[in-house]
């Protein structure tokens, strides 16, 4: 039985070896930089972009009508509801169809007020294209309107009549969400765990290659295997220098967010996105460990290719893997399931959505993605350590 003074020496020596040769490659430090440094922020930057404009569309309560000349009624309500009507360009229909309109079109029919006056119901079309995201997220705000003046000519119909409109009405319903604000600001920023993921993903991969089939391809890898240390205290300091890059890209990925909050263009989005230290802590808490683990599988695999290019192809499995897995929260409907915790990239997907939600997560809901972590990575460790003897003497 070896001290472990002597595990930990040698395998010191590796880990200081490979942290130097990552932290010469530009390309590396460029990873590092891009991946979790600017893209949180810049995912922020997008999402409040795209809810400000939202916003702006909502303030300038503006309706693009065709035919408005033919309801004069129709004309009064929206003065009256302060909504300004624009006319309709004669190719309304191209012009969604391209996206070059970002609002729906309500078209009047010429017989709009005879029909009225003949107690007829007019058709009166929303025309959007589902394509046309901008259009299709005002068509809902148009309609309400149009139900509006439904609701008032209806209503003054009854009260003619000497009708109580309220006969109409046998029970008030009430809407009630139980959602905090933190849960419905998720609805929105709850992608940011999925680029988080990504971030360690990409960080420890270049160097998990390069440190495995990198150095095969190099023929530096054989020289190493000389050395009088063994197989498991040279693989242990490699892995603890990828798994230091990838745990490197998730601090900056994570206290990232911070800063990035000061960019939001959206008033809404700032009020509700709630991240702080404690969110930025407990988002590390469930990603250190799964750092750790991707980069011994990662090496795992890529020890077993000759080349770069090989080893690329190799990890794209593992890629294509984590991408997938997170998406099993969006397609199940069914809420959180126990089986999700023992799904790696799956249930740090989970945990992180559950504090970007403000719930958090109990000691018993880490043990498990820890062990899972912790599992994978001996495995890693172990099956690179007997890979690297095996290619000893060849």
């Amino acid at each position: 039985m070896r001290p472990l003074a002597s595990v930990a020496s040698n395998a010191w020596v590796v880990y200081r070896k490979e942290m130097a040769d990552a932290l010469r490659d530009r390309r590396t430090l460029a990873v590092v930089l891009v991946t979790s440094v600017l893209l949180g922020p810049l995912v922020l930057v997008a999402l409040s972009a795209f809810v400000a404009s939202l916003e702006e569309r909502a303030e300038k309560r503006e309706v693009v009508v065709a035919g408005i000349e033919h309801a004069p009624t129709l004309a009064n309500w929206f003065a009256r509801q302060t909504v300004v009507v624009k006319p309709a360009p004669t190719d309304y229909e191209a012009r969604l169809r391209a996206s070059r309109l970002g609002d729906p079109v309500v078209v009047v029919p010429a017989d709009f007020e005879d029909a009225l006056r003949r107690g007829d119901v007019p058709v009166v079309e929303v025309v959007s294209d589902s394509a046309n995201k901008q259009a299709e997220s005002g068509a809902a705000r148009v309609e309400r309107l149009l139900q509006g003046y439904n609701r008032e000519r209806a209503t003054l119909h009854l009260a003619v009549r000497g009708v109580s409109p309220e006969l109409l009405q046998e029970v008030q319903v009430e809407p009630r969400d139980l959602a905090s604000a933190q849960s419905r600001a998720t609805q929105i920023t709850g992608m940011l765990p999925f680029f988080v993921l990504m971030a360690v993903l990409y960080g420890a991969l270049n160097a998990a290659l390069d440190t495995t089939a990198g150095e095969r391809e190099r023929g530096s890898l054989e020289p190493l295997l000389t050395n009088p240390a063994r197989r498991v205290d040279l693989v242990v300091g490699k892995w603890a220098a990828v798994a230091s890059l990838g745990m490197l890209i998730a601090v900056l990925s994570c206290f990232s967010f911070i800063p990035a909050q000061w960019l939001l263009r959206s008033d809404t989005l700032s009020a509700l996105f709630l991240y702080g230290w404690r969110e930025a802590l407990l988002f590390l808490a469930v990603l250190l460990p799964f750092a750790a683990a991707l980069s011994a599988v990662l090496m795992a695999v890529a020890i077993r290719c000759r080349t770069f290019k090989e080893a690329q192809a190799g990890t794209s499995i593992v890629v294509l893997a984590i991408s997938l897995l997170p998406l099993a929260t969006v397609l199940n409907q069914g809420g959180e399931q126990p089986w999700q915790l023992w799904v790696p990239a799956l249930s740090q997907q989970l945990l992180m959505t559950r504090v970007l939600r403000g719930e958090g997560f109990g000691v018993e809901q880490v043990v498990v993605p820890l062990v899972v972590c912790a599992a994978l990575a001996v495995g890693g460790i172990v099956a690179v350590a007997r890979a690297l003897r095996a290619a000893a003497v060849r």
